[in-house]
């Protein structure tokens, strides 16, 4: 099974081998009724045979493989650039339709780059970061366009999202969700099934069947929408964790890297954007 982000579109790590991080990995006890007791590396085109039979799959010790270094490094550089898009956005573009209109373009831009790189056999540095600049510009100008409403919106929405990621990244190495096939199967039908409920809703708005966006309104139902969808960030947080730990314990290549730094920005574009809209909420009903 293939992990992926909001978009449903990211490879992960997943490669026509098989791999794909959170329901390939090998567990203890081969022996014991596991399916791959006799192979366990069979499906993990990077790990190399280990010499103790039983022995969790480790690292290759060669050089040019993913480290954690590698994947903060990458991300750093990918949301530095949403980042410094997002300023230069918010400096020189003034609240105006002029403004609204290249945000549209902008993220249409990084829709059409992500999803090209979703569909490349490996990671393409230049899409990745022009991706993360084209995305940056949209959400500066949204961004300042909720500031010039709901003064401070952003910032809280900046906080709210570190809390969420942190929260997530706690529980997760606390060990208190495990990310199973099961897991990712059924968060995944959940998060398809919202997203075909948003669809609906969005021609239900546009053809002025429902009024005031529906089920995104700025009230109570468009809260717990958006609180929803925080929560669907969230499980997708941990399916990249978890892609990450298992690319980096199978000794995946180094430029894989690059695949974690975009699925995390993918996910963290996500929750701001909807800590954004339901910070808005809030602040509306005050």
């Amino acid at each position: 099974m293939r992990s992926s982000n909001p978009v449903f579109s990211r490879r992960g790590f997943s490669r026509d081998n098989g791999y794909a991080g959170f329901n390939t990995a090998p567990q203890a006890g081969y022996a014991q009724g596991n399916p791959y007791a006799q192979n366990p590396y069979a499906t993990n085109p990077y790990a190399q045979q280990d010499v103790q039979q039983g022995a969790p799959p480790q690292a290759p010790a060669t050089t040019g493989r993913m480290t954690m270094d590698d994947v903060v490094l990458r991300s750093a550089m990918t949301l530095g650039t949403v980042a410094v898009g997002a300023a230069l956005a918010w400096a020189l573009l003034p609240v105006s339709t002029t403004s609204y209109g290249l945000a549209f373009g902008s993220a249409i831009v990084a829709m059409v780059l992500a999803l090209i790189q979703s569909f490349k056999r490996t990671p393409v540095p230049a899409l990745i970061l022009g991706y993360a600049a084209f995305e940056g510009v949209f959400l500066g100008v949204i961004s300042e366009m909720y500031n010039s409403r709901w003064s401070g919106a952003p910032f809280q929405a900046v906080l709210g999202t570190m809390a969420v990621t942190g929260a997530t990244l706690l529980v997760y190495k606390a060990g208190w969700i495990r990310v199973t096939a099961r897991y990712a199967r059924i968060g995944m039908a959940i998060a398809i099934a919202f997203v075909l409920v948003m669809a609906v809703n969005l021609l239900l708005v546009a053809f002025g069947v429902a009024g005031d966006g529906g089920l995104r309104s700025f009230g109570p139902l468009g809260a717990i929408v958006g609180i929803i969808a925080i929560l669907l960030g969230a499980f997708f947080l941990t399916l990249d964790f978890k892609q990450i730990e298992d690319g980096i314990a199978y000794g995946a290549p180094k430029n894989e890297a690059w695949l974690a730094a975009f699925g995390l920005t993918l996910t963290l574009v996500w929750i701001y954007v909807e800590m954004l809209r339901l910070v808005a909420i809030f602040s509306s009903n005050d």
